[in-house]
């Protein structure tokens, strides 16, 4: 859609001129906080199964993947203390206005996945969900905005992410890209800070 794309690149464009000074702010809590870099880059799958690394601004300890994997839980210990604040606010997720611009995501639109939990879709959903850019928030991002909260007092983070979470984030997927439009997109960022606040 050429009318979504204007919306992103227009919208993406105005934020991240908004919000430089807060980029800045930021970048200067990572550095002093702990070493390392201020993104925290990851591979995930885009749109038609096409790769890229993502921005977040890091709120992990530097190689956390290797020390805990790919889930983060609410008590997780990688997280540094101003991971902390950035995650509370969802302040992490600013960084990919970037991947907006560059058009490897969209503002709104499925959540981009990591290979490994992409290869669990079923077939089916995998083509409908994949046939999109992936998103900033969408209607996934809103329900389980508390997921690291949910999974924190799981017994078996893991599996419960694979068995109980990941199945509805694939049918709340299938539904935003069935329904999707300028109009809903326009809805779920209103509601997605609404949520944050």
């Amino acid at each position: 859609m050429i009318a979504k794309r204007l919306f992103d690149l227009v919208f993406s464009g105005f934020g991240l001129l908004f919000v430089a000074p807060l980029f800045l702010l930021i970048a200067l809590m990572i550095k002093t906080d702990t070493a390392g870099p201020v993104f925290f880059r990851q591979e995930r799958i885009g749109r038609f199964g096409v790769p890229f690394r993502i921005h977040k601004f890091r709120t992990m300890e530097v190689d956390a993947e290797a020390k805990g994997g790919l889930l983060t839980t609410g008590n997780d210990s990688r997280i540094t203390r101003t991971g902390l604040w950035l995650r509370k606010y969802k302040l992490d997720e600013l960084a990919q206005l970037i991947d907006v611009v560059l058009g490897k995501m969209s503002l709104v639109g499925p959540r981009p996945e990591v290979p490994h939990y992409v290869a669990m879709y079923p077939e089916a959903a995998k083509k409908i969900i994949l046939s999109v850019r992936p998103g900033i928030t969408d209607l996934a991002s809103i329900e389980f905005k508390d997921e690291n909260d949910i999974l924190s007092v799981s017994k078996d983070p893991e599996q419960d992410y694979i068995k109980k979470i990941l199945p509805q984030k694939i049918d709340l997927y299938q539904k935003y890209v069935s329904e999707r439009s300028l109009r809903l997109d326009l809805a779920l960022i209103f509601k997605t800070i609404r949520a944050i606040i």
